[in-house]
This record gives C-alpha cells, structure tokens and sequence, in this order.
C-alpha cells in the first residue's frame, strides 16, 4: 500500500533565493574578488621592485667602499667614466662610476672630487624595476688647501 505524503503549501515569505538574485550575488563577489586578486599581482610587483632596488643599493655601497680605501692620488680617481657590469644575488647590474674634479671661481682645480655611482638592473623584465640607484659623494685629499663645496 502506498502511502501519501501530505503536500505542505508554501507561502512567498517561505521562499529560498531565486536564480536571478544568486547570480546577481556571485557576480558582485566576482567583481571583488578580481579587484583583490589585482591588488596581489601588484604587491609582488612591487616586492620584486623593491628587493632589487636593495641589491641595486648593495653594489653602490660597495663601489662607494671600494673608492674610500683607495689613496686620493689612485689611478681609480683619475677624471673620467668607467662603465662595467657586476653580479650579486645571481643579478647582474650595469655600473656607471663617473669622477670629476671640482673647480674654483676662478676655473682652479680644487683638491675635491665629485664621485657620482649609478646602477642600474640589467637583467629584469619590467622596466619600472630598472630605475637606477644613484649615489654622489665627495672626496678631498688630506693636504691643506681650499676645497670647500659650494653649489
């Protein structure tokens, strides 16, 4: 014998969520979620970014160490701009060390020398990532004399 079950009669405030207002509902989430996800992709950009700029920062230093052992009469301070490639962190970075020889007033040579270091990534993909790291300093022999900077 069959048995029946009774039929409960639904009322509208009893209804669950119709197919228009679940798929209006996933498509807001959708939105959110690729504007979270974007915010992702940019945040390692930038992680990456950084983290290169630190070793781009390294090798400066370590250019800016190098030219503070040496004597101010070394050939290392002689005028002029050397461009070499170095390698840290498994990166290479291109190396732009240009010295010049301050002047006077009257176009006599001072005994100070102005050291700029640029490097710059050479080996990224993105090309924010390849600002260079620039570092000026000034070196002057220990000898009496007028070198003063003045800008």
């Amino acid at each position: 014998m069959k048995t029946k079950t009774p039929k409960t009669k639904t009322t509208r405030s009893e209804g669950g969520f119709t197919l228009i207002e679940t798929t209006i509902a996933s498509f807001v989430m959708l939105v959110g979620a690729l504007a979270v996800s974007s915010l992702f992709v940019y945040s390692t950009q930038n992680n990456v970014g950084g983290s290169e700029r630190a070793l781009a920062m390294a090798v400066a230093q370590q250019q800016l160490e190098q030219i503070r052992s040496v004597d101010y009469e070394d050939t290392t301070l002689t005028s002029g701009t050397q461009t070499f490639t170095v390698k840290n962190g498994q990166r290479s970075y291109s190396v732009q060390r240009v010295v010049a020889d301050e002047k006077n007033a009257d176009n006599s040579l001072k005994q100070l020398k102005k050291i700029t270091i640029t490097v710059t990534p050479s080996s990224t993909s993105t090309n924010w990532v390849k600002t260079p790291v620039v570092l000026v300093t000034y070196r002057s022999t220990h000898a009496a004399g007028n070198f003063a900077v003045s800008n």
